[in-house]
């Protein structure tokens, strides 16, 4: 269950959007100020924030900033409220919801901003198996370790295991252990007290708190760094966290999901991972095959996706013509389900006429396959010179090809921050320095979905 935060009066539109989201099955809490939203988020926590354009939100998202406190906050408002908007996405709101509210843009923006998208879509049987085995140990107490090539879906999976489990009334909580600094990551999932660091000014819970009764997904657990694993293994064993700055444990009852593209076992191996957690973790380990190994989930994702963008776009249904059809069964998917994901949102935005066709299915080119070791020919004394499109960068500066990088693969996919920064491997907080200095420059920026164009301003 999506814990959201309501920031401003629920008595007009923003209360509409609240009760738009209560239907969607989210768990609401309201505040009227700044400060108490601060006071809510140091304690109790929220996957998202719901806030009116009204507010000093550029205050509240410096004092989060400062505080270690990870909360995506989407800014509302009319046109009238652009100026207040701007100011807001550019003091770190992530993205804009235009008011009065559509019900399918809340839906969908729930969905992007906590990564649920419901039950898993699923038809074929490579991956029913490993539903019927989730489904096994759903409602058991052991920790369960999903693993999985990027874009799997193996955030989905846990939500729905938690879904299934004797803990579904409590709280599902998932942090992203590759999306946050060391500094901060510590914080988050242990929390602080009142002055433990420069900022500190209130304690505050982490995720193991946050997820008492419930469940906490541990994504990427495989980044984490190895001192970190030495206090995931003790909250753990003995069920109880230290706070930063803090002088007495304190216990918690939560179930431990976690999940990772990585080879753990590779990886202890390696030195990079504590084998005692590796056991800890892996007492159930969930392989989710890559989409390329479950050829009979393709389509019935691509219908679900055009769907889904369809009504968040306000554009009516449309069928996969067998044309289209063709050429995604025909795809490898290296980028698994979110690939899919994003070019049937691109295809619904392109497409013309009563059904999607194939000119609307815009897909990268697959990397030509590995020869095989026996086979391979042994490799050149030296590269070969560069042609082509490597070619064509001689002679530019670095920053400018960098530059030129971002903006093309953030607009490929449509303005999704997350997703561009996995393909260029950065951090989030990187891509978003970056784009911050582009803007500074005067440079035109993809918007986020749902969030305002650089320059709008109310007619």
């Amino acid at each position: 269950m999506t814990r959201l935060l309501i920031l401003g009066s629920l008595s007009g539109e923003l209360g509409q959007a609240a009760r738009i989201a209560a239907a969607r099955g989210a768990a609401l809490a309201a505040v009227e100020g700044v400060t108490g939203a601060l006071e809510h988020l140091r304690g109790r926590g929220a996957d998202l924030v719901l806030a009116d354009a009204a507010h000093d939100l550029p205050w509240l998202l410096m004092r989060l900033e400062e505080e270690r406190i990870a909360a995506p906050l989407v800014v509302c408002g009319r046109n009238a409220d652009a100026d207040a908007v701007l100011r807001a996405i550019r003091a770190g709101a992530r993205e804009f919801l235009p008011l009065p509210p559509e019900a399918e843009l809340i839906a969908a923006m729930l969905e992007a901003a906590t990564g649920r998208d419901g039950a898993p879509v699923c038809q074929d049987p490579a991956m029913q198996a490993v539903l019927a085995r989730a489904a096994q140990v759903a409602r058991a107490e052991a920790s369960i370790l999903i693993t999985g090539e990027s874009g799997t879906g193996k955030e989905v999976l846990a939500r729905h295991i938690h879904a299934a489990s004797r803990r579904a009334n409590g709280p599902f909580v998932a942090l992203n252990v590759a999306a946050l600094p060391e500094s901060l990551l510590e914080s988050e999932l242990f929390g602080h007290e009142k002055g433990a660091f420069s900022g500190a000014v209130a304690a505050r819970k982490g995720k193991f708190e946050q997820a008492e009764g419930g469940t906490l997904l541990l994504d990427e657990i495989g980044e984490m760094d190895l001192r970190l694993q030495a206090k995931i293994l003790r909250a753990i064993q003995e069920r109880e966290v230290d706070r930063l700055g803090g002088t007495q444990p304190v216990r918690v009852d939560v179930r431990i999901l976690a999940a990772t593209h990585r080879d753990l076992p590779a990886e202890v191996r390696a030195g990079r991972f504590r084998e005692d957690l590796f056991f800890r973790l892996n007492v159930v380990n969930l392989r989710i095959p890559p989409l390329r190994e479950r050829p009979g989930d393709v389509l019935p994702l691509a219908q679900h996706f055009a769907q889904r963008y369809a009504a968040a776009n306000g554009l009516p249904a449309r069928p996969l013509s067998p044309g289209a059809q063709g050429r995604l069964l025909a795809h490898p998917w290296p980028g698994n389900v979110r690939e899919l994901e994003n070019a049937l949102h691109r295809a619904v935005l392109l497409a013309e006429g009563r059904e999607i066709g194939p000119e609307a299915i815009e897909l990268d080119a697959a990397p030509p396959p590995a020869a095989p070791a026996a086979e391979a020919a042994p490799a050149p004394a030296a590269p070969p010179r560069p042609a082509g499109a490597i070619a064509a960068l001689v002679g530019r500066r670095m920053e400018e090809v960098e530059q030129e990088l971002i903006l093309e693969t953030l607009g490929r996919c449509l303005g999704n921050r997350t997703r561009a920064a996995e393909i260029l491997g950065i951090s989030i907080r990187t891509l978003r320095n970056k784009l911050a200095e582009y803007r500074e420059k005067g440079l035109a920026v993809p918007p986020a979905p749902g969030q305002l164009p650089d320059g709008w301003r109310a007619a």
